[in-house]
């Protein structure tokens, strides 16, 4: 593990941290989900926060689908026995989340108006959905997609054999922590893509997650939305998903807990592109959770930039043999903004193959990026190759990093390496720049695109490549200026 610099940043004053207005009785059509403490249960806020987001859905069972309904009865029963992450706690040890505890965090129970997203543009090239404050309103081009894909709502969702393999896959996932579980029961719906067996979808659908209602600056107000989306893959599929996360202000503070789970049939393959652009003053905790059964592929490019906390945990099994696994992630943290990727892949059967590229860019003082990548290579998955490398730019003195690459491996004949590599723009490649004649503004430039651009290169698709790049420019242009 590598720390550099670490200093507390200042934390305000406790207050009441969920919204408890008084409002009038409303009789209750479903049983409610018991939420009572049990002996174990140590933290009155996370039962407060169960109640707060139970209360905040319909009272009536009779339109919830079955495997929603199951999400939110095993949601509401691991809460009971979840405290709330401090940094006692080992996978939150350089992840504060008390900014979001000491916020008067209120669940969002309603889709926003349709003027609220007057200026927003929409992507119509490809099947789009367009899900704000966790809602979903608005799709494009989904006629267009090959028979037997369907995307949309559960509610949508007429195939029941394809609603009982949702059922079957979704209760089955117990890999989350408690923001896994704050999701499971306050989602207002679950966004499903199902692909059948052998078909190949050749446009991409595209997730654009827009958050809407948020407290203004300098409020203590945090309205909550628990976006939640199923991939199913079956045997021989494939598709592209690209994620967008943004808000509509970009001073409005909201908090936006999302959850993508995906399950890749045998031979499938899922590219998925996350773009995470949010407002400087939320929090965003997004949880990416994937099965892989044999000889499939998953890849994941992620490039993350807004949010003052912003985690993303990643969590892969390879549940066959010859399957391949390959992460890419840049991470930019350019003002008083935590940056966390915290990723575990387990491979348990023969022949696997997995590449993680993790790198990030620290350009604040009080700025810090966080990586734990843990990948596991248990008894039988011999000749395994898996590789994990992690790169930090640390632009300011006091600047933070703390970077944790783990390799356990129990199998003997495998290939496994990780590296680690922490500094500034070197003397020597600015030195060649300036022996050459080009200035320094420009020579730090050059390099600090350079050392993105082997991630942003891995989006599969042009026009997000160039929106990318167009904001990467954007976001560390007064760093460039301000050091030349």
């Amino acid at each position: 593990m590598a720390a550099f610099a670490f200093t507390p940043g200042h934390q305000r004053p406790p207050i009441p941290p969920v919204s408890t207005q008084a409002k009038s009785p409303k009789p209750r059509i479903r049983p409610r989900v018991s939420l009572q403490p049990s002996p174990s249960f140590s933290d009155p806020f996370v039962l407060q926060l169960a109640e707060t987001l139970e209360d905040s859905l319909p009272t009536s069972s009779s339109s919830t689908p079955l495997p929603l309904q199951k999400l939110r009865d095993t949601s509401s029963e691991t809460l009971l026995s979840t405290p709330w992450p401090s940094r006692k706690d080992e996978p939150f040890r350089f992840t504060d989340t008390s900014f979001i505890k000491h916020s008067q965090i209120s669940p969002i129970t309603h889709p926003p108006h349709s003027s609220a997203l007057s200026g927003v543009s929409w992507n119509t090239q490809f099947p789009n959905l367009v899900i704000a404050d966790g809602y979903v309103v608005n799709s494009a081009n989904l006629s267009e997609l090959p028979s037997g894909v369907f995307v949309g709502s559960l509610l949508e969702l007429s195939e029941e054999s394809i609603t009982r393999r949702v059922c079957e896959l979704l209760t089955n996932s117990v890999c989350g922590d408690l923001f896994w579980s704050i999701n499971g029961i306050g989602a207002p719906d679950l966004t499903v893509v199902y692909v059948p067996a052998g078909c190949k979808v050749d446009n991409p659908i595209f997730f654009r997650y827009i958050s809407v209602e948020g407290g203004d600056e300098g409020s203590n107000a945090l309205p909550i939305s628990n976006p939640r989306v199923f991939v199913m893959v079956e045997r021989g599929g494939e598709i592209d998903i690209i994620e967008e996360f943004l808000g509509k202000d970009e001073k409005k503070s909201y908090w936006a807990n999302s959850v993508l789970e995906v399950v890749v049939g045998e031979g499938g393959k899922v590219r998925h592109s996350y773009i995470q652009n949010q407002s400087l003053n939320a929090a965003h905790i997004k949880w990416t959770s994937v099965r892989q059964e044999s000889a499939s592929t998953y890849e994941l490019v992620e490039v993350s930039s807004g949010g003052k906390l912003s985690r993303h945990n990643v969590h892969i099994q390879q549940l066959g043999p010859e399957t391949v696994t390959e992460l890419s992630s840049l991470h930019l943290s350019i003002n008083e903004q935590t940056q966390d990727l915290h990723s575990r892949l387990i491979l348990d059967h023969p022949r696997g193959y997995s590449r993680q590229l993790h790198k990030c860019i620290v350009a604040h003082s009080q700025g810090q990026a966080v990586f734990d990548g843990n990948v596991k290579v248990n008894r039988f998955a011999q000749q395994t190759d898996a590789g994990q490398l992690t790169r930090s730019l640390l632009l300011e003195p006091r600047a933070t990093v703390n970077v944790k690459p783990n390799l356990q491996i129990i199998a003997d004949d495998v290939k496994c390496s990780h590296g680690a590599a922490i500094s500034d723009l070197e003397e020597s490649q600015l030195f060649y720049f300036l022996a050459r004649g080009i200035n320094l503004e420009t020579a730090r430039k050059a390099l600090l695109f350079s050392f993105g651009a082997e991630v942003v290169e891995r989006l599969p698709y042009s026009f997000l490549k160039k929106k990318v790049e167009s904001q990467i420019r954007e976001l560390l242009a007064p760093t460039v200026k301000g050091s030349s």
